[in-house]
């Protein structure tokens, strides 16, 4: 991977050591440190967008789930067990330690926005404010699903027992990559997509290894994420840090309900407002999403 387009100039590469391999890393700028997690089917270079100009005002670290991108691949997972938003979040931690960040900011899209409000829930007192980007909390999609009143498909697909949704990925990777990226875009099509980053996406998503390991958080938001969600419910724990959510007007989580009245249980303070664009905010709506992120973070 090492020929694909640097779409961060002046960020410096890290690998941080973790229990479960290495967690790959890009870090710019100077200021109060924010941490961009990025989500399904992407990697790191979804903020590629957005990160340089946060930079300006920030220590903007971009990193690579575990098991996207160029992070490693948690061996011998079974069950979704090495991809638990709780144990995602541990890299998280790494990362922090490894820049000396006693405290953060963070945002995060799709399943690291899923990471993100796991960390702020377990990690209170490490969390500044917290920016969500396009989601409603695991446990409410999933009540959602099983009342037929969200239209989520590739939830219970990709949760499903190995190695069925790994075969029928398997047959054309990069096929399925992008028609979830089209289909998930306010556009229909790639076209909010700048090819560097559609690159980067193809080349790691093209490996077994890296197809089962997105299966596998999919696995765990089925099953250890929705307990975890509704243990944090029943002890009343709620996200203590400012907390603002964005979403886009065209994608799943803005329709029905508002997004707002979806996370109060769990952030009852929460801030927020509709992007104009589908799934992929800080691609389709760069200008607006950085408007927004800068106004909250500042």
């Amino acid at each position: 991977m090492s020929d694909l387009a640097d779409l961060f100039p002046g960020f410096s590469s890290h690998h941080i050591g973790t229990p479960n391999g290495h967690i790959f890393a890009r870090a710019g700028g100077k200021g109060e440190p924010l941490i961009l997690v990025h989500g399904y089917p992407q990697t790191h270079a979804m903020w590629h967008k957005i990160a340089p100009e946060l930079a300006k005002s920030f220590r903007v670290i971009v990193f690579d789930l575990r098991g996207y991108g160029w992070s490693s691949v948690v061996r011998g997972s079974e069950n979704g067990s090495g991809y638990s938003k709780r144990a995602m979040g541990e890299d998280i931690l790494a990362i922090a330690e490894e820049f000396g960040f006693a405290r953060f900011n963070l945002a995060g899209h799709d399943r690291g926005g899923r990471v993100a409000y796991r960390f702020a829930l377990d990690h209170p007192g490490r969390v500044e404010k917290l920016a969500l980007l396009d989601i409603v909390p695991t446990c409410i999609v999933w009540d959602r699903i099983k009342a037929g009143a969200t239209n989520y498909p590739h939830w219970p697909f990709l949760a499903g027992p190995a190695p069925e949704p790994e075969t029928e990925i398997g047959k054309d990777p990069v096929g399925w990559q992008d028609s979830c990226l089209a289909k998930w875009a306010a556009s229909g099509d790639l076209s909010s997509f700048d090819r560097r980053a559609l690159n980067a996406y193809h080349a790691f998503f093209n490996e077994p290894s890296r197809i089962h390991a997105t299966c596998e958080d999919y696995r765990a938001g089925a099953t250890i994420d929705d307990a975890h969600d509704r243990a944090s419910l029943a002890a009343g724990d709620t996200i203590r840090c400012p907390t603002l959510t964005l979403w886009g007007n065209n994608g799943i989580p803005g329709k029905g309900v508002s997004p707002l009245e979806a996370w109060k249980a769990f952030a009852p303070e929460i801030t927020g407002e509709p992007i104009a664009a589908g799934h992929f905010v800080a691609e389709e709506n760069p200008a607006e999403t950085l408007r927004a992120l800068k106004a909250f973070f500042a």
